[in-house]
């Protein structure tokens, strides 16, 4: 297997809206992320993603582009970025950094251009299709509710937008947009940033068709936006002329397309992106807003699909991102054994093979907020989604009980610092967003002073991580896939062998294990000292268990 710096490290996601303010507007910016990298560096951070900072009328919380080469206001401006990049580099540390080029924001001026007359050279930039007096030119549906086309009155055309009306899709068929896109691309990788997130990647290929959808697939419509046949042919170009001349990442979001797509776009011989980013685990049991029960040996199927990928390919492993609730609130208990449920996680996702991704908070543990009323959400996918919900039968009240689980809100509460106003996120008055009630006793500054903490469980995990090839590039093999409490696996390498025994459960357990006694405990979750003289073991509730031999 080919040995690269990406597979090897840590990276760890940063929501800046939401991660620190530095200027007490209530808003989080750039400076604030600055004051925040030794803390990052402490933690064992190697590379940094940063959620959108271009400028944006925020519509999508900066996921509508004005100006690709602009930063947004609210974080700071250019002078800012660049202090940024050079800090991070200073520290060793890499960043990368969000693209989003399957839409722009209708504020963009090629789109403002496009829309200005059916005959501007920018028309073709964007999708614009005919339609009746009164209906679009199909049944597509946005993913933020309603249908996918929006009328301009000025030409009478219809717009395609896979997502909010504000948000207008590129025309990928059209050269002149990769070109320009391309460009962008150069202009930030020559400032010396490390690699690219990039948004939605596969829905810049369109089925040209433009078909109605049959009612199934409006149910679950990314695998049907996800069709175009030129998705391939699209990366392989944005290979050749831009990625492969860079020492750099390249990381596609593939929601919406199969198995067989994704491990195409991450063959090292096809030559497209280095990794991406599926959804099968963080969305086991979801069907959009709605988070049904799932169980552990789904969950174990999933991971090992994951792992046992050919050595050409690389997987990504995580459980948090700005789009999914907390994962300690899905996965472990985050009442009755929160910090040892996610130490589990901690161990879980940095034992598993492929690079890890962190999300801002889930090193101390952070939870699921409590919303009260709907109004209190700033998800535009909330709103747009509450007429779907309606129409199937779901009142109010019960929609805002599905969100309490599912909602994208819970990982954008403010980070929690320390026990001070707003969770020391800012000083001001003007807290952009929410900020949970249990900061109090849930924040870094807590997790810091105590060696037991959740904070310093992560920290040691990726220690031992990173000084060890075996548990980076070692087999995967789950050894008890029935089990529907215990997750059982081990990691083998050249030299040495780990296995880590994690039970999933509020229950206490004997297990046998065979062999065990053969083995060394390198690290655990456990309080109490855990003695084993014989392959019997007992198990308490979110007992996490790391052994080498």
């Amino acid at each position: 297997m080919t040995r690269k710096w990406w597979k090897e490290q840590v990276i760890y996601q940063i929501y800046p809206r939401s991660f620190y303010d530095s200027n007490g507007d209530g808003i989080g910016d750039i400076k604030g992320i600055i004051l925040k990298l030794d803390y990052l560096k402490f933690l064992g951070i190697d590379i940094i993603w940063l959620s959108p900072h271009f400028d944006s009328p925020n519509d999508d919380n900066g996921y509508d582009i004005r100006d690709y080469r602009k930063i947004m206001e609210e974080f700071g401006d250019m002078n800012d970025f660049d202090n940024l990049l050079s800090e991070i580099h200073s520290r060793e540390m890499k960043l990368v950094i969000d693209l989003v080029v399957n839409h722009t924001s209708d504020e963009h001026n090629w789109f403002i251009e496009s829309k200005s007359s059916s005959k501007n050279k920018f028309r073709d930039f964007y999708i614009w299709k005919e339609g009746s007096e009164t209906n679009p030119p199909n049944n597509w549906t946005s993913f933020f509710g309603g249908s996918a086309w929006e009328k301009d009155l000025k030409t009478n055309d219809y717009y395609l937008h896979y997502f909010s009306k504000k948000q207008p899709d590129l025309n990928w068929e059209n050269q002149k947009v990769r070109r320009e896109i391309y460009d962008i691309m150069k202009f930030w990788l020559d400032k010396g940033i490390d690699g690219f997130r990039m948004d939605v990647i596969p829905f810049i290929s369109k089925d040209l068709g433009f078909k109605n959808l049959s009612k199934s697939k409006l149910i679950s419509p990314e695998f049907s936006y996800a069709s175009g046949t030129k998705l391939h042919q699209f990366l392989k170009e944005m290979n050749s002329k831009v990625l492969s001349k860079y020492d750099i990442v390249s990381i596609g979001e593939a929601f919406g397309i199969s198995n067989e797509s994704m491990i195409k776009m991450t063959d090292e011989r096809e030559n497209e992106l280095n990794l991406v980013f599926i959804f099968d685990i963080i969305r086991i049991g979801r069907d959009n807003w709605i988070q049904n029960k799932w169980n552990l040996k789904e969950l174990k199927k999933l991971f090992e699909q994951q792992s046992n990928v050919k050595h050409f390919n690389w997987p990504t492993v995580f459980l948090n991102n700005h789009d999914n609730p907390r994962s300690v609130s899905k996965y472990g208990n985050d009442l009755q054994f929160r910090e040892k449920s996610a130490k589990l996680l901690a161990m879980l996702i940095l034992t598993q093979k492929g690079t890890p991704v962190l999300f801002q908070g889930e090193e101390i543990g952070m939870t699921n907020y409590k919303f009260e009323s709907l109004d209190q959400f700033d998800d535009l996918e909330v709103v747009g989604n509450l007429p779907k919900a309606i129409k199937s039968g779901i009142n109010k009240k019960d929609y805002l009980k599905h969100l309490n689980i599912s909602s994208r809100d819970h990982s954008r509460t403010t980070m929690q610092w320390n026990n001070k106003i707003n969770g020391g996120f800012t000083e001001g008055n003007n807290n952009w967003f929410l900020t949970n009630s249990n900061y109090s006793s849930i924040n870094v500054e807590n997790d810091l002073k105590n060696i037991n903490s959740i904070f310093h469980f992560y920290k040691s995990l990726i220690d031992l991580r990173k000084k060890s090839n075996d548990l980076i590039y070692g087999d995967y093999q789950d050894l008890d896939p029935t089990n529907e409490s215990l997750f059982i696996y081990q990691r083998k390498g050249k030299k040495f062998c780990y296995l880590l025994i994690l039970n999933m459960s509020n229950a206490s357990l004997k297990y046998n294990f065979n062999n065990l006694t053969k083995y060394s405990l390198e690290l655990s979750n456990r309080t109490s000292d855990l003695n084993f003289f014989s392959d019997d073991i007992d198990l308490l509730p979110w007992d996490a268990l790391m052994f080498k031999k």
